[in-house]
């Protein structure tokens, strides 16, 4: 269980917004994921300017989950083929 000493709680800007996340991660890393969101959803939003902003973070959402399941299947891959080898 994290104690409250262990939680780290970050102002960050995301599309405009000012938002602050807590966990249990660095400072930096916390910067460093909404950066990643702010740029999604700011490059989103130019892409699609008439969106509202549920249907731009949903959209965001969308997007960023591709990659990662893109990702973790090329992961996934990646570490079969690891096994192969060893085998």
């Amino acid at each position: 269980m994290e104690r409250e000493s262990d939680i780290t709680r970050v102002k960050v800007e995301i599309n405009g917004e000012n938002y602050y996340i807590k966990g249990a991660a660095s400072e930096e890393h916390i910067k460093q994921i909404a950066a990643y969101v702010d740029q999604k959803m700011r490059s989103l939003s130019k892409a699609n300017p008439r969106l509202n902003r549920i249907n731009l973070a949903v959209l965001t959402a969308i997007n960023i989950a591709d990659e990662f399941l893109r990702l973790k299947a090329e992961y996934d891959e990646f570490l079969e083929l690891l096994e192969d080898e060893k085998s």
